[in-house]
């Protein structure tokens, strides 16, 4: 399913697609969507759990707070990304890394927008 022009879609590995609004976190695109991801720190970039690994698509650049929690979590592996920290602006297909269900755990407080 390909998006609207300025309407990105996003690409679950196993779940479907979804349009999300331009701009939105993606961990929010993925939750609202009945996407099962962890948070657990609620959208700080401070406990990767939020991990998904991007398989086609621009996620934008990262961001220093990003890049220096990967780093201290030793997740540097250029494929994985915190959802909290990508806004959508174009078309993504991803594949959640951690999961609630999987994990055992409540995924966490809803990340702010």
């Amino acid at each position: 399913m390909k998006g609207e022009i300025g309407v990105p879609t996003i690409q679950v590995e196993g779940k479907g697609s979804f349009e999300v609004e331009e701009g939105k976190k993606l961990v929010l695109a993925l939750e609202d969507n009945g996407v099962d991801i962890l948070h657990r720190c609620g959208g700080n970039a401070r406990c990767t759990t939020c991990r998904v690994e991007v398989l086609e698509g621009d996620p934008r650049a990262m961001g220093t707070a990003e890049a220096e929690i990967l780093e201290k979590k030793d997740v540097v592996d250029g494929k994985s990304r915190l959802s909290c920290q990508i806004r959508v602006y174009s078309d993504l297909t991803v594949k959640p890394l951690r999961t609630a269900s999987e994990d055992g755990i409540e995924p966490g407080k809803r990340p702010e927008d």
